[in-house]
């Protein structure tokens, strides 16, 4: 489900298949920049109906999925 929901915020802003959306996918190789990763973040805030502070620096899907993951445990 986290994933699904980064891939699909991912591909709306970048306007790319979201099946080109892998775990491994980095940020940078998609085209996001700091700037569009803060607005993901909120994005993803709303979406999942959490608080999500980066604490940690994620450069790929899988580790902002990790990430989210251990924040709901």
């Amino acid at each position: 489900m986290i994933f699904e929901a980064i891939a699909k915020l991912i591909a709306e802003r970048n306007d790319c298949d979201v099946a080109d959306i892998t775990m491994d996918s980095s940020f940078k190789d998609l085209g996001i920049d700091s700037l569009d990763s803060v607005e993901l973040v909120m994005s993803l805030e709303d979406e999942l109906d959490m608080e999500i502070e980066l604490e940690d620096k994620v450069e790929t899907v899988g580790d902002l999925v990790r990430y989210i993951e251990g924040l709901k445990q």
